[in-house]
């Protein structure tokens, strides 16, 4: 791992093993998987697949665990199937979690090997070949321990995918002490990454812009995207008549009290919005407002993702008035279901968007009024004609596909 300085594109051959951070996957065991959820699983599929050798870490409440590529394949198979039961360390300890505690004890058994926070270089060192590459997609673990211990294995090459940089450049929509946290994460990368994997252009040039001068390799890497697969959707009043449907966690940058100010100018005659995801922070006012029941608004979580993608196959459109994104993954998935999509005039949207949604600033509240009203129209239109509300619709667009992503990536690694 090199110093500070931008660094040029070198020549490389294939490294003799790589070493996935799994630590984001298994701290979330239990829980909807979110988009960087699903980037790491990917990654860790597309691993296991490969013929380089793979390992695995995670750190715990304990420390650190080393998994070979046997322990990596079953936090693959535990993430989709479940983990068991905690044992009775995780009792002892008071873990509040159940599923995360089941995790932890399901991977002490398997560990390749442990370590406390002091003594990652040396289980590194005696397990891992020289030169082998560290790969974290997840936004965790990334800390001066984890750091240092990776220092000590010779050879060793780093690769940090940085998603977005929203907690320097929106600091007011986050948990307290997130943008300090993040801070000091992201001048760990840049101090000592090799490689930072960008999932668009707009990321990048986010990254260049904070990073200044301390500035590693960086390759462009759109994430790729599985094609939905639509499951029967839940049913409730909106069943039969066209409504909209918004999807992430309900926290300040989503900004969900945008569409329920649309929906109040709307009125008595609006169509359903569906609001599907889990409660954040920082959100009071938009709690309390969803919390009195405003017409025709109803907001639905801990579904599967078929049922999600369901009810988004469904629906009159997607409605995405996020204030800042890295990506924009309900974007890509609701353009492949060939659902319209109405979202704020972001630079990244464009990127990865082009033509296919309908843009509208999140100060142009009249235009995002009479788009909405259009495409509900459009919906009741289709659905007398052919009884179906996803008849007619729009092109859907082929996602990205993570081969192509991995055909960016891979060679840098």
């Amino acid at each position: 791992m090199p110093g500070a300085g931008s660094r040029p594109v070198p020549t490389r051959a294939e490294a003799p093993a790589r070493l996935l951070d799994l630590t984001r996957l298994v701290s979330r065991a239990g829980r909807t998987p979110t988009g960087v959820d699903r980037v790491e699983t990917a990654y860790l599929a597309r691993f296991l697949s490969d013929d380089v050798p793979l390992f695995g870490l995670v750190r715990t409440s304990l420390g650190y665990l080393l998994l070979d590529g046997a322990g990596a394949r079953a936090v693959l198979d535990s993430a989709e199937r479940g983990w068991g039961r905690a044992g009775p360390l995780a009792h002892l300890l008071r873990q509040n979690d159940p599923a995360r505690a089941a995790a932890e004890t399901r991977l002490r058994r398997l560990a390749l090997g442990r370590a406390l926070p002091g003594r990652l270089g040396a289980l590194l060192r005696r397990r891992l070949p020289d030169g082998t590459c560290y790969v974290n997609v997840g936004h965790a673990n990334l800390d001066a321990h984890t750091w240092k211990g990776l220092g000590q294995v010779p050879g060793l090459r780093a690769a940090v995918m940085l998603h977005d940089t929203i907690p320097l450049d929106w600091p007011d929509f986050q948990r307290p002490g997130t943008p300090e946290r993040f801070a000091t994460l992201f001048r760990g990368v840049m101090d000592t990454a090799d490689l930072v994997i960008a999932n668009s252009r707009v990321t990048a040039d986010d990254i260049t812009r904070h990073a200044g001068t301390n500035l590693p390799e960086i390759v462009v890497a759109p994430l790729g995207v599985a094609r939905p697969r639509a499951g029967p959707p839940p049913e409730g009043p909106w069943t039969g008549t066209p409504y909209f449907v918004s999807l992430g966690t309900i926290e300040p940058r989503k900004n969900h009290t945008f569409l329920l100010d649309i929906w109040d100018h709307l009125g008595a005659g609006a169509p359903h919005l569906l609001i599907v995801g889990t409660r954040g922070w920082e959100n009071h006012e938009t709690f309390a407002r969803l919390d009195a029941r405003p017409q025709r608004v109803h907001e639905l979580n801990g579904l599967s993702d078929a049922q999600v993608f369901g009810l988004l196959a469904a629906s009159a459109g997607l409605l995405f008035p996020s204030r800042a994104e890295g990506y924009g993954l309900p974007l890509v998935e609701a353009a492949a279901l060939g659902v319209p999509v109405l979202c704020n005039d972001l630079a990244v949207f464009r990127e990865i968007g082009g033509d296919f949604p309908i843009y509208a600033t999140i100060g142009d509240h009249y235009s995002w009024a009479s788009t909405v009203r259009r495409l509900a129209r459009d919906a009741d239109a289709r659905q007398d004609r052919q009884g179906n509300s996803s008849s007619g619709r729009r092109i859907p667009r082929d996602p990205p596909a993570w081969d192509d992503h991995f055909a960016l990536v891979l060679p840098r690694l």
